[in-house]
């Protein structure tokens, strides 16, 4: 008799994410996020999974969760592993896969050599850390890190989990490996829905998360705001999020005389956020480079038609699902004829709430947890 999900889920070893820090929802931090959602799936559907954090403090300052959580204070040299942390791979070696998060992190290459020496199997999730985007910024340090530190540890990782088909081919670009496994991850809302036509006096586009201008491309949309309004007056910006970057990004809002059209809203979280979120008509995301965006699952979870860009890794979703428009382009002439085409569509009331159904209805049909986590254990931890 074959066995169950649950079943095949027992059956694997322990699963360890490690990451820069504690796996906290509250804050800004995606890859955090995303940590924390996964773990908590997995342990709904009869995982063994803990998560453990390298961080600046043992404190814990984050609400109860469903797995457990270990600290291991984070060294002065960014190579440097914690006594504490290497005895405790070693207690796990034979019982459990280490899955990582994140790249470029310089105590990953150590930690890479010490799993390759104990034959601890490990895997590693870059979240969009490889892209050209991302290897765009201080491209010749990265190249020359890449070359020394951290294609080592792409030679001693298992396997590698790419979020999106722009992780892949942007990896295969500097690195020959046949260790890639795409998978996206899940999205479950269990918010109360309310969508809501557009108000005609009122347009509002939104975006949420950290206010990281390069990465996140919050000059490009800022830029082609001021684009559109220029024939929209009667449309808001709506940010939400936060960073030492805010003050630059507000005072280039100045420089263009739109302080009263663009609202930077600073960190929200939990129902607050929801609540901005629900009054938002379109939801954008500029991205130079990205693994695959929460905060765009999220807002298309709550009927959000998106604009994207083709970096984000979900643009081509959005437009199979006719539940947004995506540019190829960091272009704010591009993005700004985006904004007047979802700004036509909304003037069609029945268009406009299909869109949004649409995108409802991808999250669920797409992101679904119990689908994904089986593939999961049958593709990226079956070492």
């Amino acid at each position: 008799m074959a066995k169950s999900i649950k079943e095949k889920q027992f059956s694997i070893m322990e699963i360890i994410h490690l990451v820069l820090g504690k796996a906290n929802p509250e804050r800004m931090n995606g890859v955090n996020k995303v940590v924390y959602q996964l773990a908590t799936k997995q342990i709904n559907f009869g995982g063994k999974v803990t998560v453990w954090g390298i961080t600046k403090d043992l404190e814990k300052n984050y609400e109860d969760r469903n797995f457990e959580t270990f600290l291991f204070l984070k060294k002065r040299n960014p190579f440097g592993i914690s006594s504490e942390l290497k005895k405790a791979i070693v207690e796990k070696k034979d019982s459990a896969i280490f899955h990582l998060h994140g790249g470029f992190i310089p105590v990953y290459y150590s930690l890479s050599k010490f799993f390759h020496r104990y034959k601890i199997p490990f895997v590693l999730t870059p979240h969009g850390t490889y892209t050209i985007g991302a290897m765009g910024r201080n491209y010749w340090v990265k190249k020359l890190y890449f070359s020394i530190f951290e294609k080592q540890l792409l030679k001693n990782v298992n396997k590698i989990h790419c979020l999106g088909k722009n992780e892949i081919l942007n990896l295969k670009k500097i690195h020959t490996t046949e260790k890639c496994i795409l998978l996206p991850y899940g999205y479950e809302n269990d918010q109360e829905v309310v969508l809501k036509s557009p108000d005609k006096s009122e347009f509002i586009f939104g975006f949420i998360g950290r206010l990281d201008t390069y990465h996140k491309g919050l000059d490009t949309m800022i830029d082609a705001f001021e684009l559109y309004v220029a024939t929209n007056s009667n449309s808001k910006l709506w940010i939400v999020g936060d960073s030492e970057e805010r003050a630059t990004l507000e005072n280039r809002v100045k420089t263009k005389s739109l302080e009263n059209k663009v609202v930077f809203f600073g960190s929200k979280f939990g129902k607050e956020k929801e609540d901005i979120l629900q009054n938002m008509d379109v939801f954008m995301h500029s991205s130079r480079t990205e693994g695959l965006p929460v905060a765009i699952i999220e807002a298309a979870s709550f009927g959000k038609p998106c604009i994207v860009t083709d970096a984000t890794n979900i643009g081509d979703l959005l437009v199979e699902c006719n539940a947004g428009i995506c540019i190829d382009n960091q272009s704010s002439e591009d993005l700004c004829e985006a904004m007047h085409k979802m700004h036509t569509i909304s003037e069609n009331q029945i268009a406009f709430s299909q869109m949004q159904h649409n995108a409802i209805k991808m999250v669920k049909d797409t992101y679904n947890w119990k689908t994904l986590i089986t593939k999961f254990n049958n593709n990226l931890y079956s070492i």
